[in-house]
C-alpha cells in the first residue's frame, strides 16, 4: 500500500488483517457456503478479537469441511469431541454445536427461499443505516442496527444460535450488506462500486 493510501484503523499493520480488509471485508457475497462460513465464524468470534479467528480460519475450514452445509449438518457428538481436542480452532462446545445446528437450519432456509443468500439479503437496509448512529469525525462505529436486530430475531426464531444483533451486524459488515469502510479509506469507493453492480439474489 502506498503512503497516501489510508485504511480503516482497525486493520492495523498485521499483514493478515490488512489483506482481509483490503480484499474481503465489505465486498458483497452471494455464495451460500461463504455466507454460512461468515456467520459461523462471527459466532465463534463473540468475546474474542477477529484477528484470532482469521489466524485460525484455515484450520476451521479443514475441520468443518470447508463449511459445506450438508456435511457440517451431518456432524455428530463424536465430531464435537474431536473438534474440542483440536487447538487449531476455538474450542468452545456451545459454539461448535451451534455451527452444526446452524447448518441444519441453513438447509431449511435454503429449501424455503431457494438459497441462504436470497434469505439473508432480504434484510439489507433500504436507507443509509449510519445516518443517526455513525460519526465519521470520531470513527465511532455502531455495533448493531435495526436491520441486524431484525435479522437476529428472525434467525433465532428459525432455531439459529450465537446470532445476536451484534454478531449479525458484524456479519452484515463482512459480507457487504453495508459498507462501513470509513470515508477516507481507500477501499470505500471500490466497495461502493461493487455494491452498486451487485445483483441481489432473489
Amino acid at each position: 500500500m502506498s503512503a497516501e493510501m489510508i485504511r480503516c484503523r482497525w486493520a492495523g499493520d498485521d499483514p493478515l488483517y490488512c489483506h482481509y480488509h483490503d480484499h474481503e471485508w465489505g465486498r458483497p457475497v452471494a455464495n451460500d457456503r461463504r455466507l454460512y462460513e461468515k456467520i459461523c465464524l462471527e459466532g465463534f468470534q463473540a468475546g474474542l478479537s477477529w484477528i484470532t479467528i482469521l489466524r485460525k480460519r484455515e484450520r476451521f475450514r479443514e475441520l468443518f469441511h470447508d463449511f459445506d452445509v450438508e456435511r457440517v449438518a451431518a456432524m455428530t457428538e463424536t465430531d464435537i469431541e474431536r473438534l474440542l481436542a483440536d487447538p487449531g480452532i476455538i474450542r468452545h462446545r456451545g459454539k461448535i454445536a451451534a455451527a452444526i445446528n446452524n447448518a441444519q437450519h441453513t438447509i431449511a432456509v435454503q429449501q424455503e427461499f431457494g438459497s441462504f443468500a436470497a434469505y439473508i439479503w432480504r434484510f439489507e437496509p433500504s436507507v443509509d443505516h449510519r445516518a443517526d448512529d455513525f460519526r465519521w469525525e470520531t470513527l465511532r462505529q455502531i455495533t448493531q442496527s435495526d436491520a441486524s436486530r431484525a435479522l437476529s430475531k428472525d434467525l433465532r426464531k428459525r432455531g439459529f444460535a450465537f446470532v445476536g444483533p451484534t454478531t449479525c451486524y458484524a456479519f452484515m459488515q463482512a459480507m457487504g450488506m453495508v459498507n462501513d469502510h470509513v470515508e477516507d479509506c481507500f477501499c470505500r469507493n471500490e466497495v461502493e462500486t461493487l455494491r452498486a453492480a451487485f445483483v441481489r439474489p432473489t
